[in-house]
């Protein structure tokens, strides 16, 4: 019988877990600080794309549609899809539209947190109105009922005209005009007709280069948006549906690449 093999070991034991080290209180904020960051850049970056894409709030410094919108109103509105004929819509300068004294300028913070959508855009550089004709419409004011007529169709605007606290609703239009919508471009109107500088005034406008009232047509590319509601103040909060009487509104006919306009001395507000 062979003698035991003296030299063999024993069956090692599984070492036992090391204890977890405890962070310092300094490494522990300096955790917390990176996580924070972390996490509100890419909240900056989320709310910077959302308001670059699919939305942005505006806000409202003029009286020029009211009823419907009023000084200060926070306005939201949708860049995904397209705009139609009746909606309102955010629209930057198409030259020489905008008079007065630009607004105050947001300090640093302020223009930081309406870059990221926190704070409304004060639309400086912005105006607001209501599409009343599309490339191809043709729009006259007025018939012998005072109406507007897109495509020989009566507008009915009641529903959505300044009305005074008496309940007297302004006339859709103290300018009578026949204009024929070019390519690519709209006609707005104000829902304040007799305090709103649209469309209507530029009609005799000649600017360097262009054709005599071209500019008052807005081109399709300077449209921000269109407006989906009013948000704030809390208790004005209404959405901005495309009014009824604009769905039966038939089509124009095959849009000029300039516009055709017959107006007045009238059309200069």
């Amino acid at each position: 019988m062979a003698d035991r093999d003296e030299s063999r070991t024993a069956p090692r034991r599984a070492a036992a877990p090391a204890e977890p080290r405890s962070l310092t209180f300094g490494q522990h904020v300096v955790a917390f600080v990176k996580e924070l960051t972390a996490v509100v850049v890419g909240a900056v970056i989320v709310a910077s794309l959302l308001r670059g894409f699919v939305g942005q709030m505006f806000l409202i410094p003029s009286i020029s549609m009211e009823n419907t919108l009023r000084v200060d109103d926070r306005v939201v509105v949708q860049k995904v899809s397209g705009f139609k004929r009746g909606q309102v819509v955010v629209f930057k300068d198409p030259g020489g539209w905008l008079t007065g004294p630009p607004a105050a300028e947001r300090g640093p913070i302020g223009r930081a947190l309406q870059f990221v959508g926190v704070l409304p855009d004060p639309a400086t550089e912005h105006l607001i109105k209501r599409v009343i004709g599309v490339a191809g419409d043709r729009v006259i004011c007025c018939d012998s009922a005072g109406r507007i007529t897109v495509n020989g169709q009566p507008l009915e605007e009641s529903g959505y005209l300044y009305a005074s606290g008496s309940g007297e609703t302004v006339a859709p239009s103290s300018i009578p005009f026949e204009v024929v919508v070019p390519k690519d471009r709209i006609f707005v109107m104000g829902d304040n007709r007799n305090r709103s500088r649209d469309s209507r005034c530029h009609l005799n406008d000649v600017q360097a280069g262009g054709v005599k009232g071209e500019n008052a047509f807005v081109e399709d590319d300077l449209v921000v948006g269109s407006a989906m509601g009013v948000v704030w103040p809390f208790a004005r909060r209404h959405t901005l549906p495309i009014p009824d009487t604009f769905k039966t509104v038939p089509r124009g006919t095959s849009a000029p690449s300039t516009p055709e306009i017959s107006a007045g001395p009238e059309a200069n507000c």
